[in-house]
């Protein structure tokens, strides 16, 4: 059974590139590995790193199913690799596994954004239920939040990774296990994200308020409307604390 808070706002978070840098580690693992320089179009490249994440993901389903880890390593892998050759880089299977490798341990080198904590603690002042939604294997999202911190100011109950609810976003089912779980309603639920195909996608066909964290001023990716866009913490305090 969930909380009983029918009457309770939610507001939700997405964690890689909504609550930190996430393009820092790829950055950072590229120059190790490539030796990139200065000049390399990393914020370019980050972008379509996240959209083939994404799009992968999607046709590999929940990242617990069986041999969820080998398809895991195998989608890590296609990503770097057709991310990069969109800027005429190609590298091999050996060399885009070694991105991943350098990409995931400075993953746990992490600062919340500046104004990502203090928000959370103003509304969770406020009287709202404040929480995550992340996709990601459990033990290694639930690591960042760690390193992050935000276990120690958000409930248990109210952090929720794909890997342990055994649902993806952008599936509505994942959204409806959090209302159910806290005690929400998807009419008085927002979730921020930087993921148009994720998080504002998955946000709107769950029945909730999306706000797209648009801090890399990226183009939308279909005609799906999300309800309000911000750029900064500033612009999301003002819209969630008005």
């Amino acid at each position: 059974m969930g909380e009983k808070r029918t009457n309770a706002k939610g507001i939700f978070f997405d964690v890689d590139d909504t609550l930190y840098d996430h393009l820092q580690p790829l950055r950072e693992a590229l120059r190790h590995v490539l030796g990139t320089g200065e000049d390399f179009p990393y914020e370019a490249v980050y972008h379509r790193f996240r959209y083939y994440s994404d799009k992968l993901s999607a046709s590999h389903g929940a990242v617990n199913a069986a041999g969820a880890e080998r398809d895991l390593q195998e989608m890590r892998i296609q990503r770097a690799k057709l991310a990069l050759a969109e800027f005429g880089i190609a590298v091999t299977d050996g060399e885009a596994g070694r991105i991943q490798e350098q990409y995931l341990e400075r993953q746990f080198r992490i600062r919340p954004f500046p104004g990502a904590t203090e928000l959370i603690g103003e509304l969770q002042a406020a009287g709202h239920v404040v929480g995550l939604i992340t996709n990601g294997p459990a033990e290694h999202q639930m690591a960042k939040i760690k390193a992050l911190a935000l276990d120690a100011a958000i409930p248990s109950g109210h952090i929720f990774v794909s890997g342990a609810v055994g649902y993806d976003k952008p599936d509505p089912r994942l959204f409806a296990r959090v209302n159910e779980q806290t005690g929400t309603d998807p009419s008085r639920c927002f979730y921020i994200g930087d993921s148009w195909r994720n998080d504002v996608i998955g946000a709107l066909d769950a029945g909730w308020t999306a706000i797209w964290f648009n801090h890399r001023q990226v183009e939308p990716e279909t005609e799906h409307q999300p309800q309000y866009t911000a750029g900064s913490y500033r612009e999301l305090a003002g819209l969630l604390l008005a």
